[in-house]
């Protein structure tokens, strides 16, 4: 697997690292919000919002407009494309590992073959 662009993938892994910030991108994803909107589910600071805002931004996921004293900030999904492509490699990666270990447990569980069954215990001395 080639990883084009580590550093985006490694923000975006940062960024989705932390339950406040995949919060606030559920919420984006509806709609956009101000920064006052983002920290209010979250009793924190404006301030404190607005870190969590820049790293989003680094990551690519988040733009933030300015209209006056307002910040709005939208959701900019595409980066999230390349996590999930980075994650789908090893979805791959088990999905065929539980089905080879699936297969070998039918295989040791399967009923005896005919031909099997046909041997008497005579014939095995």
């Amino acid at each position: 697997m080639v990883e084009h662009h580590p550093e985006r993938l490694d923000a975006v892994f940062h960024a989705l690292a932390d339950n406040t910030r995949r919060r606030m991108l559920r919420s984006l994803s509806t709609r956009p919000c101000s920064v006052g909107e983002l920290a209010a589910p979250f009793q924190i600071s404006l301030a404190a919002a607005s870190k969590h805002i820049k790293v989003l931004e680094r990551a690519g996921l988040v733009t933030r407009n300015v209209q006056g004293r307002t910040h709005l900030c939208s959701l900019r999904p595409e980066p999230l494309a390349a996590g999930q492509a980075w994650l789908r490699h090893y979805e791959q990666f088990w999905n065929q590992r539980l089905d080879a270990l699936e297969a070998a447990l039918n295989a040791e569980s399967a009923p005896a073959t005919p031909a099997a069954q046909s041997i008497s215990p005579r014939s095995q001395r």
